[in-house]
C-alpha cells in the first residue's frame, strides 16, 4: 500500500511539474494567465513541498529552478543583465511573515524593514550612464531580458536624464497600467472587434514589448522604481533612504513603510490590504525587504530569489453584490447556462457584472435566486466566479423544462448535472456549431465570422454544415440581400469555402464537433484511419485502442457516427467535393512490420509527433499501453504508462535504440 502511495504521489508531483511549467509559459510569454495567482501558489507551495521532502527526485525541468519565461524578441534584442533579475520568496501567513523578520532580528537586532505594495505588472531595469539612460530591459529568464529602450522613453515616468553624481546607476521596478488606462484600452478594442485584454498586467506586458514605440505611449503604461540595482554607496546602503532620493530627483518609486518590529511589519501590511481596492493599479500581495542592503546576504533564499526580501500574497480578492437576474444561453452541444447578471463591482482592476452559475445542481447547492446577495471571485484574475450566498433569494431559481431559445423540451445528460436542448434544430445550437465549424480551430474559412453565420441562418440558407458549401449557387442573391458584405467581401467569403474543401480531414472531424475530440485527439484519431468515412465504421474496440482516445471519447463517437442525420450529412460534404480521405505517407521501409509502439514523456532530441511519424514510415503501428503493445519508447517524465508497461512485462526503449533499430536494418 505504501510503495501504491508514493507512486501516486511522485505522480502528482510530475503533474505539478507539467501545469506550473505550462502556467509559467502562459504568464511570462504569452500574457495570458488561466488560474489566479492565489491558486497558482498553492500549486508551488505543494511542489515545493514534494521537493524538500524528496530532494532525490526534483525532476531536471522543475520550475523551481527557473526564473520567469523565455525571452521574447517581438520588442528589441536580448540583453544579459548587469545585475541578475530574480524573483521574491513567497509567504501566505502571517505567521511566516513574523518568524522570517524574527530570523533576522536574531542575528542583527538593529535592523529596520521596508514594507512596500507588489504591484501586479512586468518588471523592467534602467542603466544610467553619467546621467542619461542608455537601457531598458524585461526580467527575461532572470539572467538574459530584453531590450525595451525606446518603449520606456516614451513612458511618462521614466526619465531619459537625471540629475545626479553617479557615474553608474541601475534601478529596478515595475511597468504597469492604471484600471483607467486599461478600461480605455478595452473600449477601444471593442469598437475595433478585437479582443480584449484579460487583465491590466496582461495588457502592460503586451504593450511593453510591442514593436511601435506610439502604440506604448497611446496606452499609457506608467512605473514605479522600487529598488537600486546598482550605485554609489550612499544609494545603496539604506533601501529606503535610496528610493527617496531618487523621489526628490523627480522619480517616481513604490509607496514604502518604514518598519522596526514584527508587529509594525504586519500593521503595514494589513494597512496596504485593507486600501487595495482604492489603488489605481493592481496589487497581488506587500514585499518586506530587509533595510540595511549589507544584511540581505546572510539570508540566501536560493538561485532563483533575491536576498533579504519576502512577498505576503493576499488571499484572491472577494466582494459582495446582488444577483439582479439571471440569463439562460444555449452551447453549440445544447447545453443551458444560466448567467447571473450582477449589480457591477470592481474586481481585479476591472468592472464585473456577470458570472455563470453552471447548472442547476450548483444553483440548488448554493442556494442562488433573482435578488440573492453573492460573494465573487476572479477565478485565474479573469473568470469572475460566485463562492458563496450571504444572503438566500426569495425563492430558489429553477432552469425551465423548455428551451429559452427554441421553445421545445429539454432533457438532464445522463452521468452529469447538465440540462440540454435536444432539438437538434434549435437555431442556438445551429448559430454556434456553423460557427464553430468554419472557425479558425476547424475549417478556418477566412472572414466567416458569427454575424454572416446568424444571416444566412436567419435567411434559410443553412441549415447543416453541407449547407456552407452550396452558398455558392445562390451567391447573386446573397449579394443583393447583402448578407455577407457586398459583392467583393461575398466573393472573398466564397472562394474561402471553396479552398477549405481542400483541408486535411483533421480540420473536418474537429469541425463536426464530437464531444471530447479536439485538435489533439483529432489529430492523433485520423493518423489511424484513411479516410472519416473509416472512422464513421470503426468499433468502439478499435477506438480505445488509439493512444490518449478513452472510453467517453470513443462511445461519444460512435454514437455521432450512428446517427443516421450525420451519416447523411457525411455523405453531402463528400458529395460537395469537401476532402475526407487522409493524404498517404510514404513508408521509408517495413522495419518495424507487424510491431507496435506507444511512446511517453519527453525525449532527448525528438518530439512525440516526430518519433510517431518515424514509426509508421517504417511500417509500425501505435496504440494505447496493453497487452497488444510490443515496445514503450519511453523519455523523462514517463509516468503512469511505463510503471504499466513494466507491470505487464513490455519492452522499454530509449530514443537512441529506436535509431539503432533503423540503423541495423
Amino acid at each position: 500500500m505504501e510503495q501504491k502511495e508514493q507512486a501516486q504521489q511522485k505522480k502528482r508531483y510530475l503533474e505539478l511539474v507539467k501545469l506550473i511549467n505550462r502556467y509559467n509559459k502562459q504568464y511570462h510569454e504569452e500574457n495570458e494567465s488561466a488560474i489566479s495567482d492565489y491558486e497558482f501558489d498553492l500549486l508551488n507551495q505543494e511542489l515545493k513541498k514534494y521537493e524538500q521532502e524528496h530532494p532525490d527526485q526534483i525532476a531536471k525541468n522543475s520550475p523551481s529552478k527557473k526564473v520567469g519565461g523565455k525571452v521574447k524578441r517581438e520588442a528589441g534584442v536580448e540583453v544579459t543583465h548587469h545585475v541578475p533579475m530574480l524573483s521574491i520568496q513567497d509567504v501566505f501567513s502571517k505567521e511566516e511573515v513574523t518568524a522570517w523578520v524574527e530570523e533576522v532580528k536574531e542575528m542583527h537586532p538593529d535592523a529596520e524593514f521596508s514594507v512596500e505594495h507588489k504591484i501586479d505588472g512586468l518588471s523592467m531595469s534602467l542603466r544610467y550612464q553619467n546621467g542619461e539612460l542608455i537601457l531598458a530591459e524585461t526580467r527575461g529568464n532572470g539572467i538574459v531580458g530584453e531590450d525595451v529602450t525606446l518603449n520606456s522613453k516614451v513612458i511618462s515616468d521614466v526619465k531619459e536624464r537625471i540629475e545626479i553624481s553617479d557615474e553608474y546607476l541601475e534601478v529596478r521596478g515595475e511597468v504597469y497600467m492604471t484600471h483607467k488606462d486599461f478600461e480605455r484600452i478595452n473600449e477601444k478594442q471593442e469598437m475595433l472587434n478585437k479582443k480584449p485584454f484579460a487583465n491590466p498586467r496582461n495588457c502592460a506586458a503586451g504593450t511593453l514589448r510591442q514593436l511601435d514605440p506610439e502604440v506604448t505611449k497611446e496606452r499609457g503604461l506608467r512605473f514605479f522604481v522600487f529598488n537600486v540595482q546598482d550605485g554609489s554607496r550612499a544609494l545603496m546602503e539604506r533601501h529606503t533612504v535610496g528610493l527617496d532620493y531618487l523621489a526628490e530627483k523627480g522619480i517616481t518609486v513604490v509607496p514604502h513603510i518604514l518598519c522596526r518590529t514584527a508587529e509594525e511589519v504586519l500593521q503595514a501590511i494589513d494597512k496596504i490590504g485593507e486600501n487595495r481596492g482604492q489603488y489605481l493599479y493592481d496589487i497581488d500581495g506587500a514585499v518586506v525587504k530587509i533595510e540595511q542592503t549589507e544584511y540581505r546576504s546572510d539570508f540566501q533564499a536560493g538561485s532563483k530569489y533575491s536576498a533579504g526580501h519576502i512577498a505576503y500574497k493576499y488571499p484572491p480578492e472577494e466582494k459582495e453584490t446582488e444577483v439582479l437576474e439571471i440569463e439562460l444561453s444555449v452551447g453549440r452541444t445544447g447545453k443551458i447556462v444560466p448567467t447571473a447578471i450582477l449589480d457591477p463591482i470592481r474586481l481585479c482592476g476591472t468592472t464585473v457584472s456577470r458570472a455563470t452559475l453552471h447548472n442547476q445542481e450548483f444553483i440548488n447547492s448554493m442556494g442562488i435566486g433573482v435578488h440573492a446577495r453573492v460573494c465573487v471571485v476572479k477565478s485565474g484574475e479573469i473568470i469572475p466566479k460566485v463562492t458563496r450566498v450571504v444572503k438566500e433569494a426569495p425563492e430558489l431559481f429553477q432552469i425551465p423544462g423548455t428551451c429559452p431559445v427554441c421553445g421545445e423540451k429539454v432533457g438532464k445528460e445522463e452521468d452529469t448535472a447538465d440540462i440540454r436542448c435536444v432539438n437538434p434544430e434549435c437555431p442556438a445550437q445551429i448559430l454556434r456549431t456553423i460557427s464553430y465549424f468554419v472557425g479558425k480551430d476547424a475549417m478556418d474559412i477566412k472572414n466567416f465570422g458569427e454575424k454572416y453565420v446568424q444571416g444566412l441562418i436567419e435567411e434559410g440558407y443553412v441549415h447543416n454544415f453541407a449547407d456552407i458549401y452550396r452558398l455558392k449557387k445562390s451567391r447573386d442573391e446573397l449579394v443583393e440581400k447583402g448578407i455577407m458584405g457586398k459583392e467583393k467581401n461575398t466573393d472573398k467569403i466564397l472562394a474561402a469555402i471553396e479552398e477549405s474543401k481542400k483541408n486535411d480531414p483533421v480540420k473536418l472531424l474537429i469541425g463536426l464537433g464530437i464531444q471530447n475530440v479536439g485538435k489533439a485527439s483529432a489529430k492523433e484519431i485520423m493518423r489511424h484511419f484513411d479516410s472519416i468515412s473509416a472512422l464513421a465504421d470503426a468499433s468502439v474496440e478499435e477506438l480505445v485502442a488509439i493512444q490518449d482516445v478513452g472510453e467517453i471519447t470513443a462511445q461519444g463517437i460512435r454514437e455521432f457516427f450512428d446517427h443516421p442525420h450525420n451519416r447523411v450529412l457525411l455523405e453531402e460534404l463528400k458529395a460537395e467535393g469537401v476532402n475526407t480521405v487522409m493524404p498517404k505517407t510514404e513508408k521509408e521501409s517495413e522495419t518495424f512490420s507487424g510491431l507496435t509502439f506507444c511512446i511517453t514523456g519527453t525525449l532527448p532530441t525528438m518530439k512525440r509527433s516526430e518519433m510517431e511519424a518515424l514509426i509508421e514510415k517504417n511500417g509500425g503501428k501505435l496504440i494505447s499501453v496493453g497487452k497488444k503493445l510490443n515496445y514503450l519508447v519511453a523519455g523523462e517524465n514517463a509516468g503512469s504508462k511505463l510503471e504499466k508497461a513494466q507491470s505487464l512485462g513490455i519492452a522499454v526503449l530509449s530514443e537512441e535504440e529506436v535509431l539503432e533499430m533503423l540503423r541495423k536494418e
